[in-house]
């Protein structure tokens, strides 16, 4: 295959594939995701405008497609179609029989999708049972259940898709079924590329950094977003233990005295450890192949693997995690002993190669081209993970850094804004703090954001808290990051309404969105079927790999030149694709699974 590289604008490195694609496959591509940029108000109102032309909106009604718990908020979008539209009705799906009426809300014009729309709201119903809307004029939903156990499954499988991800190991048919497959990338013979050399470990020393997840769609693992992904995973279980204990997913360590959420996360912790150099603490950005694999099986692919520069986002991102998980592990260390203190001293070590090195951006060398996540605003990075460090230490060293004042880049966390990820940690930990240190600036600045992004959903005719200038690559994650922000508000006032604005996010994911569809392959109709995902393309299954959410709507459409299938739409909503060729809306990656675990358990456990 003839590979041609680009850095877009945002510094990530992308790849395109210009060979022929196979019969049965289609167009390759793959990239790392860029952050998004911001649509300017005109840009928004001249492709609103363009909706006619540019493909519609999804089914009339738009609902999350795997219902509701009894006694969740219940919404649903029904576009409107003019006059006769003012109520709407709940049947049994079984015998049709009315069971709830209700009257529409007033109409309101989404510019993300240039639709119309009038909501329906029928959370007064609690009865368990299966159900379907109706609208004069419109074709009726699909079943849908109302159940207690209605995202039982679905966040079991986004925890087991992390497993289907692993390296380093076989994925067996008693635990994978279908989706069982060879190891792949054993990880225990790595070079020290010439970028991250040093005195003790010059270029082409030979490390083993087996185990951890596969990024994304690609078969590289990077520090970056493992930080994030592996924090979001470990503060679920934090937060909810007691859902997670009951939690059994059927992987190789189920049964071992850890809950099974924290047995998958431990796969990743494991080698994000190796990842250190042990003579400094420096923390390698990433280990990797020089350029992306082909859409090959893991265990197909060959070649040299390397570990790339140390940097200094990597290394604080890793202290920060290995503080977290020190702190989430130490009620199990009999299952490892010293364990959690392990973690902790590779964090502090960590955090003093940091502050020796305080401006080591990453830097693509010339030879390598998968991802880059590049940084070079550290001040979160350097906060976080002092935050992390001084909960789990006490120490004074890490009081200024962990308390100072600070801004972020969006209302939500993300790979490269992660100072939101502290203050969730200090509200957490606010009855366990070191003498003289409060969560009260944590809690003023979560509320904050947290009642925008209510404004934000209350206001919005999807009722729902992402902006329209927030659809760009990961728009899926972006809302379930905000929903885990709304979900710190709920934990620190009980208003219902923070809680509800979260469901909305999840029911987004499910549904109730402008394409009319699931976003997470495996459930929900339409689900994703061809994801940006190399096992899901390369292993011959008609199935994708379950439990991954993609990308989702993204206006950019970056990879627009290598796909056969154009686009359905121009307009932000509907900008998505479900074919292979799209890394742009249609890849998957940890990062955006870890919230949509996160949310799914906080909605099943605080709902009542």
């Amino acid at each position: 295959m003839n590979f041609t590289a680009r850095i877009d604008r945002s510094g990530r490195a992308a790849r395109h594939a210009s060979a022929q694609p196979t019969p049965d496959t289609g167009p390759r591509a793959a990239s790392r995701r860029p952050r998004g940029r911001r649509a300017s108000p005109v840009l928004l109102a001249c492709l609103a405008l363009l909706a006619g032309a540019s493909g519609a909106a999804g089914a009339a009604v738009k609902l999350n497609q795997l219902g509701f718990l009894p006694a969740s908020q219940k919404l649903a979008v029904v576009t409107d179609a003019g006059a006769g539209q003012d109520s709407f009705a709940l049947v049994d799906a079984a015998s049709g029989k009315t069971v709830f009426e209700g009257r529409l809300g007033a109409p309101g014009t989404w510019d993300a999708s240039g639709e119309t729309v009038r909501v329906a709201d029928f959370s007064a119903l609690r009865t368990p049972g299966s159900y379907k809307l109706r609208v004069n004029g419109q074709p009726e939903s699909k079943p849908f259940p109302v159940a207690a156990d209605a995202y039982r499954a679905l966040d079991a499988a986004a925890i087991k898709a992390y497993y289907y991800q692993r390296a380093s190991i076989a994925i067996e048919p008693r635990y994978a079924g279908t989706w069982a497959r060879p190891l792949g990338h054993p990880d225990n013979h790595v070079l020290v590329h010439e970028s991250a050399a040093s005195k003790e470990r010059p270029a082409g020393t030979v490390i083993s950094s087996p185990k951890g997840w596969y990024d994304a769609g690609d078969y590289n693992k990077y520090i970056v977003n493992s930080g994030i992904s592996t924090y979001t995973l470990l503060a679920a279980y934090e937060h909810f233990p007691q859902f997670f204990d009951a939690l059994a997913l059927n992987i190789p360590e189920s049964g071992n005295g850890l809950p099974d959420l924290l047995n998958e996360a431990l796969w990743n912790l494991e080698w994000m450890a190796t990842m250190q150099d042990p003579n400094d603490g420096g923390v390698y950005h990433k280990l990797t192949n020089k350029q992306f694999d082909a859409f090959i099986m893991p265990d197909k692919a060959t070649g040299p693997r390397y570990v790339v520069q140390k940097s200094t986002a990597a290394t604080l991102d890793f202290a920060a995690v290995m503080a977290v998980a020190s702190r989430v592990l130490a009620p199990f260390d009999k299952q490892d002993p010293g364990r959690s203190k392990r973690y902790l001293a590779q964090a502090e070590k960590a955090w003093a190669w940091a502050v020796a090195h305080p401006d080591a951006v990453y830097k693509q060398p010339a030879d390598i081209g998968t991802g880059d996540y590049g940084d070079n605003k550290l001040d979160d990075e350097f906060s976080w993970a002092a935050t992390e460090l001084l909960i789990a230490t006490g120490k004074d060293a890490y009081r200024a850094r962990a308390l100072a004042a600070g801004t972020t880049r969006g209302l939500a966390p993300g790979w490269a804004d992660v100072r939101q990820l502290g203050w969730i940690s200090l509200v957490q930990q606010r009855e366990h703090l070191p003498k003289g240190v409060d969560a009260a600036d944590a809690r003023r600045q979560i509320l904050a954001a947290a009642d925008t992004l209510l404004a934000r959903a209350q206001a919005s005719p999807y009722r729902i808290s992402m902006a329209t200038s927030e659809f760009n690559w990961g728009s899926n994650s972006g809302i379930l990051n905000e929903a885990m922000m709304l979900v710190q508000a709920y934990r620190l006032t009980g208003r219902a309404d923070y809680l509800q604005a979260a469901q909305s996010a999840l029911d987004y994911v499910m549904g109730r969105n402008g394409p009319g569809r699931s976003f997470v392959t495996g459930f929900g109709a339409p689900s994703p079927m061809h994801p940006h995902h190399r096992p899901s393309e390369a292993d011959g299954i008609a199935a994708p790999v379950p439990g991954w959410m993609v990308g989702g709507p993204n206006p950019g459409q970056q990879d627009l030149a290598g796909c056969k299938l154009p686009y359905p739409s121009k307009l932000p909503a509907l900008s998505y694709l479900d074919d292979v060729c799209s890394y742009a809306s249609g890849e998957v990656a940890i990062n955006w699974n870890a919230p949509l675990v996160y949310v799914t358990a906080a909605v099943q456990a605080l709902v009542r």
